[in-house]
């Protein structure tokens, strides 16, 4: 068997030129989506990520704006800023780009977003809603894989799916989301019992720990036929890989996500859709497309 390679950059490129076209007619409508990214520290990852979303925004017409804050800032400093966004009503969605320095609680901070603007969906307002299948801002990879999933026709409802992570940006809210779509979910964590034996049983696999060489999914853990989808990004010997062992899992898998190139380019293009999403809901624009 050779797997179907899910082509996430692709697809994002796809929802990319569709959130154009919708920007432009938000602009023409009389509201013009504008972003702000808070940046805390000089962390070199986060340095590129928010260079990307940035990117990305410029791309599709979207304002964006950066703040950057140094990394011994108080707690106060960035309250008083996440505070001044939310007043501001020229922006319409707020990014903290985590992880925070550790003399500062991201959950606190996190929850200082108003919801509206909160586009990453990860304030606990956004994340009940959620919970009761009311998400309108949803977390953007969970989100991401959700779109990969349905452009690809895989069956959800009675299927197996086993997501290895349980974390607050991955796993409990793609948990949430699976469960919506009538699957059957098992989310695994460094606790499991029997690991092997629940991946094994999974028709969809998510794989998110991003720790290797100390953790590497591979073939042996892989049902026959199953649909794998890799979220992690790891440097191995220079090169950016997932958790998957690639080619053999590929030989076993039905379709598989490749690193880079899969759920990476779905978050950035959910983080956009979300972005225009409360653009319009601040701006009244309840018709706009990308309210689905």
């Amino acid at each position: 068997m050779t797997a179907v390679i899910m082509d996430g950059k692709a697809l994002a490129a796809e929802i990319k030129a569709r959130l154009s076209q919708e920007t432009r007619m938000m602009e023409g409508a009389g509201v013009e989506p504008k972003l702000a990214t808070i940046l805390v520290g000089d962390d070199a990852p986060s340095k590129v990520y928010v260079a990307g979303k940035h990117r990305a925004a410029k791309e599709l017409g979207i304002r964006v704006e950066g703040f950057h804050l140094p990394g011994t800032s108080p707690a106060r400093d960035l309250e008083l800023l996440i505070r001044r966004l939310n007043a501001d009503r020229s922006v319409n969605g707020i990014i903290l780009e985590l992880p925070l320095p550790s003399h500062l609680d991201a959950r606190q901070m996190i929850d200082l977003i108003a919801p509206e603007k909160d586009v990453d969906g990860l304030t606990a307002v956004n994340m009940g809603h959620l919970f009761y299948n009311r998400g309108v801002l949803v977390p953007c990879t969970p989100k991401g894989i959700m779109e990969l999933l349905s452009h690809y026709k895989v069956l959800l409802a009675g299927s197996r799916c086993v997501v290895i992570n349980r974390s607050a940006l991955v796993g409990r809210p793609l948990m949430h989301l699976l469960l919506a779509e009538d699957a059957t979910v098992t989310v695994c964590h460094s606790k499991s019992v029997d690991f092997l034996s629940l991946t094994r049983q999974a028709d969809v696999l998510v794989t998110a720990v991003g720790r290797r060489p100390g953790f590497t999914l591979t073939r042996d853990m892989v049902k026959d036929g199953a649909v794998v989808i890799d979220v992690a990004m790891n440097r191995v010997h220079g090169k950016l890989v997932g958790d998957a062992e690639f080619d053999e899992v590929a030989a076993k898998a039905s379709m598989i996500t490749p690193v880079p190139g899969g759920v990476g380019p779905m978050t950035i293009a959910m983080l956009m859709e979300n972005t225009l999403i409360a653009a319009a809901l601040q701006g009244g624009l309840k018709d706009a497309g990308v309210l689905k």
